[in-house]
Protein backbone atom coordinates (compact mmCIF):
# COMPACT_ATOMS: atom_id res chain seq x y z
CA UNK A 1 0.00 0.00 0.00
CA UNK A 2 1.14 3.56 -1.07
CA UNK A 3 2.50 5.83 1.68
CA UNK A 4 0.11 8.01 3.67
CA UNK A 5 0.51 11.47 3.02
CA UNK A 6 -2.24 12.92 4.95
CA UNK A 7 -4.83 11.88 7.74
CA UNK A 8 -7.43 14.33 8.42
CA UNK A 9 -9.64 13.53 11.47
CA UNK A 10 -13.02 15.20 12.74
CA UNK A 11 -11.56 18.78 11.51
CA UNK A 12 -13.48 21.83 12.70
CA UNK A 13 -12.62 24.85 11.83
CA UNK A 14 -14.35 28.75 11.90
CA UNK A 15 -13.92 32.03 10.60
CA UNK A 16 -14.72 34.99 12.13
CA UNK A 17 -16.96 32.83 14.98
CA UNK A 18 -18.58 30.79 12.36
CA UNK A 19 -18.08 27.10 12.36
CA UNK A 20 -17.54 26.43 8.16
CA UNK A 21 -15.95 22.64 8.46
CA UNK A 22 -17.98 20.78 11.04
CA UNK A 23 -16.32 17.87 11.44
CA UNK A 24 -14.53 16.18 7.96
CA UNK A 25 -12.34 13.39 7.79
CA UNK A 26 -9.77 12.73 4.88
CA UNK A 27 -7.15 10.50 4.23
CA UNK A 28 -4.44 10.85 0.56
CA UNK A 29 -1.95 8.88 -0.01
CA UNK A 30 1.46 8.87 -2.60
CA UNK A 31 0.29 8.80 -6.31
CA UNK A 32 -3.47 9.65 -5.53
CA UNK A 33 -5.35 12.41 -6.68
CA UNK A 34 -8.56 13.39 -4.71
CA UNK A 35 -11.15 15.76 -5.91
CA UNK A 36 -13.35 17.64 -3.31
CA UNK A 37 -16.32 19.25 -5.09
CA UNK A 38 -19.49 20.77 -3.70
CA UNK A 39 -21.29 23.97 -3.67
CA UNK A 40 -20.69 27.51 -3.34
CA UNK A 41 -19.98 28.36 0.20
CA UNK A 42 -19.70 24.40 1.31
CA UNK A 43 -16.27 24.52 3.02
CA UNK A 44 -13.92 23.47 0.10
CA UNK A 45 -11.55 26.69 0.23
CA UNK A 46 -11.74 26.81 3.99
CA UNK A 47 -10.78 23.42 4.02
CA UNK A 48 -7.47 24.05 1.75
CA UNK A 49 -6.48 26.96 3.89
CA UNK A 50 -7.09 25.44 7.43
CA UNK A 51 -4.10 22.76 6.00
CA UNK A 52 -2.08 25.05 5.04
CA UNK A 53 -1.96 27.22 8.17
CA UNK A 54 -4.15 30.74 7.06
CA UNK A 55 -4.41 32.32 10.45
CA UNK A 56 -7.89 33.72 9.23
CA UNK A 57 -8.82 30.08 9.18
CA UNK A 58 -9.49 28.80 13.43
CA UNK A 59 -9.06 25.12 13.73
CA UNK A 60 -11.26 24.43 17.06
CA UNK A 61 -11.73 20.38 16.53
CA UNK A 62 -9.72 17.45 15.37
CA UNK A 63 -6.29 16.86 13.92
CA UNK A 64 -4.18 16.34 11.38
CA UNK A 65 -1.14 14.85 10.27
CA UNK A 66 1.31 15.29 7.42
CA UNK A 67 4.32 12.67 6.56
CA UNK A 68 3.36 11.15 9.54
CA UNK A 69 4.04 14.22 11.97
CA UNK A 70 1.72 16.54 13.35
CA UNK A 71 0.43 19.18 10.72
CA UNK A 72 -1.67 21.75 12.92
CA UNK A 73 1.72 23.15 15.30
CA UNK A 74 3.26 24.19 12.47
CA UNK A 75 3.89 27.42 11.01
CA UNK A 76 2.39 27.99 7.28
CA UNK A 77 6.93 28.40 6.39
CA UNK A 78 7.47 25.05 7.79
CA UNK A 79 4.49 23.14 6.18
CA UNK A 80 5.63 24.74 3.00
CA UNK A 81 9.14 23.74 3.88
CA UNK A 82 7.94 19.83 4.50
CA UNK A 83 6.45 19.80 0.85
CA UNK A 84 2.69 20.94 1.19
CA UNK A 85 1.79 23.26 -1.85
CA UNK A 86 -1.08 25.08 -1.81
CA UNK A 87 -2.69 27.46 -5.46
CA UNK A 88 -4.89 30.21 -4.40
CA UNK A 89 -8.23 31.25 -6.43
CA UNK A 90 -6.93 34.88 -6.21
CA UNK A 91 -3.24 35.19 -6.17
CA UNK A 92 -1.20 37.93 -4.40
CA UNK A 93 0.36 40.37 -6.95
CA UNK A 94 4.42 41.37 -5.85
CA UNK A 95 6.06 44.03 -7.47
CA UNK A 96 9.79 44.32 -7.51
CA UNK A 97 9.92 39.92 -7.36
CA UNK A 98 10.47 38.54 -10.81
CA UNK A 99 8.19 34.80 -11.39
CA UNK A 100 11.59 33.58 -11.75
CA UNK A 101 13.46 34.55 -8.48
CA UNK A 102 10.48 34.43 -6.28
CA UNK A 103 11.02 30.29 -7.42
CA UNK A 104 14.51 30.18 -7.46
CA UNK A 105 13.95 31.53 -3.75
CA UNK A 106 11.28 29.64 -2.84
CA UNK A 107 12.99 26.20 -3.82
CA UNK A 108 16.54 26.88 -2.35
CA UNK A 109 14.25 27.28 1.22
CA UNK A 110 12.00 24.24 0.06
CA UNK A 111 15.51 22.37 -0.33
CA UNK A 112 17.88 23.81 2.00
CA UNK A 113 20.07 23.94 -0.14
CA UNK A 114 21.59 26.77 -3.07
CA UNK A 115 21.06 26.38 -6.71
CA UNK A 116 23.09 27.05 -9.18
CA UNK A 117 21.21 29.63 -11.67
CA UNK A 118 22.06 27.63 -14.83
CA UNK A 119 20.40 24.33 -13.43
CA UNK A 120 17.68 26.11 -12.78
CA UNK A 121 17.01 28.08 -15.93
CA UNK A 122 17.39 24.70 -17.82
CA UNK A 123 14.61 23.07 -15.69
CA UNK A 124 12.62 26.47 -15.75
CA UNK A 125 13.19 26.56 -19.41
CA UNK A 126 11.51 22.75 -19.41
CA UNK A 127 8.96 23.63 -17.73
CA UNK A 128 8.29 25.96 -19.78
CA UNK A 129 8.04 24.16 -22.83
CA UNK A 130 5.78 21.61 -21.29
CA UNK A 131 3.39 24.60 -20.30
CA UNK A 132 3.75 25.70 -23.75
CA UNK A 133 4.60 29.35 -22.82
CA UNK A 134 7.16 32.41 -23.44
CA UNK A 135 10.71 32.20 -21.95
CA UNK A 136 10.21 35.67 -21.15
CA UNK A 137 7.25 34.90 -18.65
CA UNK A 138 9.24 33.98 -15.67
CA UNK A 139 11.11 37.31 -15.77
CA UNK A 140 7.96 39.51 -15.18
CA UNK A 141 7.04 40.32 -11.76
CA UNK A 142 4.94 38.17 -10.23
CA UNK A 143 1.20 38.49 -10.94
CA UNK A 144 1.23 42.00 -11.68
CA UNK A 145 -0.54 42.69 -14.65
CA UNK A 146 -1.40 39.00 -15.01
CA UNK A 147 -4.97 38.02 -16.57
CA UNK A 148 -6.87 35.48 -14.46
CA UNK A 149 -5.58 32.68 -17.23
CA UNK A 150 -1.93 34.02 -16.57
CA UNK A 151 -1.98 34.34 -12.88
CA UNK A 152 -3.10 30.73 -12.68
CA UNK A 153 -0.91 29.10 -15.14
CA UNK A 154 1.85 30.86 -12.92
CA UNK A 155 0.62 28.80 -10.02
CA UNK A 156 0.66 25.22 -12.02
CA UNK A 157 4.69 26.93 -13.35
CA UNK A 158 5.48 26.70 -9.16
CA UNK A 159 3.61 23.54 -8.30
CA UNK A 160 5.85 21.96 -11.33
CA UNK A 161 9.32 23.83 -10.00
CA UNK A 162 8.98 22.87 -6.36
CA UNK A 163 8.06 19.58 -6.89
CA UNK A 164 5.66 19.44 -3.57
CA UNK A 165 4.74 16.00 -1.73
CA UNK A 166 1.37 17.13 -1.75
CA UNK A 167 -0.43 19.75 -4.09
CA UNK A 168 -3.87 21.92 -3.02
CA UNK A 169 -5.36 23.36 -6.47
CA UNK A 170 -8.10 25.47 -4.94
CA UNK A 171 -10.60 26.64 -7.64
CA UNK A 172 -7.84 26.36 -10.26
CA UNK A 173 -10.28 26.77 -13.43
CA UNK A 174 -12.30 29.45 -12.07
CA UNK A 175 -12.56 31.80 -14.70
CA UNK A 176 -10.43 30.17 -17.07
CA UNK A 177 -10.81 30.03 -21.21
CA UNK A 178 -10.64 27.14 -23.20
CA UNK A 179 -7.54 27.63 -24.01
CA UNK A 180 -6.10 28.31 -20.01
CA UNK A 181 -7.93 25.25 -18.52
CA UNK A 182 -6.34 22.50 -21.44
CA UNK A 183 -2.72 24.50 -20.40
CA UNK A 184 -3.59 24.01 -16.58
CA UNK A 185 -4.56 20.15 -17.23
CA UNK A 186 -1.75 19.51 -19.40
CA UNK A 187 0.46 21.10 -16.36
CA UNK A 188 -1.60 18.62 -13.58
CA UNK A 189 -1.10 16.00 -15.54
CA UNK A 190 2.90 16.01 -15.99
CA UNK A 191 2.82 16.74 -11.80
CA UNK A 192 0.62 13.33 -11.41
CA UNK A 193 3.03 11.43 -13.35
CA UNK A 194 5.33 11.37 -9.96
CA UNK A 195 3.95 8.99 -7.77
CA UNK A 196 5.81 10.01 -4.66
CA UNK A 197 3.59 13.17 -4.75
CA UNK A 198 -0.52 13.44 -4.22
CA UNK A 199 -2.78 15.85 -5.48
CA UNK A 200 -6.09 17.17 -3.95
CA UNK A 201 -8.00 19.34 -6.63
CA UNK A 202 -10.92 21.81 -5.04
CA UNK A 203 -13.66 22.63 -7.58
CA UNK A 204 -17.41 23.25 -8.08
CA UNK A 205 -17.06 22.28 -11.42
CA UNK A 206 -16.11 19.47 -13.84
CA UNK A 207 -14.32 20.88 -16.59
CA UNK A 208 -10.35 21.03 -15.17
CA UNK A 209 -11.55 16.73 -14.66
CA UNK A 210 -12.62 15.23 -17.91
CA UNK A 211 -8.78 15.00 -18.76
CA UNK A 212 -7.23 14.01 -15.61
CA UNK A 213 -7.29 10.92 -13.29
CA UNK A 214 -9.08 10.61 -10.14
CA UNK A 215 -8.77 7.98 -7.89
CA UNK A 216 -11.10 9.83 -5.48
CA UNK A 217 -13.95 12.17 -5.15
CA UNK A 218 -15.37 14.00 -1.94
CA UNK A 219 -18.51 15.81 -1.83
CA UNK A 220 -18.84 18.66 1.24
CA UNK A 221 -22.02 20.20 1.50
CA UNK A 222 -22.50 22.58 4.32
CA UNK A 223 -19.09 21.56 6.37
CA UNK A 224 -19.35 18.33 5.59
CA UNK A 225 -18.57 15.12 3.66
CA UNK A 226 -21.89 14.04 2.21
CA UNK A 227 -20.73 11.67 -0.44
CA UNK A 228 -17.45 9.91 -1.35
CA UNK A 229 -16.98 7.32 -3.82
CA UNK A 230 -14.34 7.08 -7.43
CA UNK A 231 -14.56 9.00 -10.54
CA UNK A 232 -17.95 8.07 -11.60
CA UNK A 233 -19.84 10.46 -8.66
CA UNK A 234 -18.21 13.11 -11.51
CA UNK A 235 -20.54 12.29 -14.24
CA UNK A 236 -23.36 12.45 -12.34
CA UNK A 237 -22.48 16.00 -10.63
CA UNK A 238 -21.61 16.85 -14.12
CA UNK A 239 -25.35 15.70 -15.37
CA UNK A 240 -27.56 16.74 -11.97
CA UNK A 241 -25.41 19.34 -9.94
CA UNK A 242 -25.55 19.26 -6.63
CA UNK A 243 -29.25 19.23 -5.97
CA UNK A 244 -29.16 15.38 -4.46
CA UNK A 245 -27.33 16.51 -1.75
CA UNK A 246 -28.76 18.98 -0.50
CA UNK A 247 -30.04 18.48 3.13
CA UNK A 248 -27.39 15.49 3.34
CA UNK A 249 -25.51 17.24 6.08
CA UNK A 250 -27.86 17.54 8.43
CA UNK A 251 -29.54 13.99 8.19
Amino acid sequence: MAKELLNVRDLHVTVEDREILRGVDFTVRAGETHVLMGPNGAGKSTFGNALMGNPAYHVTGGEASFQGQDLLGQSVSERAKNGLFMSFQNPLEVPGISLENFMRTALEQRTGQRIRIWDFRKDLKAVLGVLQMDQSYARRDLNVGFSGGEKKKAEILQLLMLKPSLAILDETDSGLDVDAVRTVSRGVEEFQKNQDAALIIITHSTGILSSLHVDRVHVLVEGKIVAEGDASLIDGISKNGFVAYEGAAHA
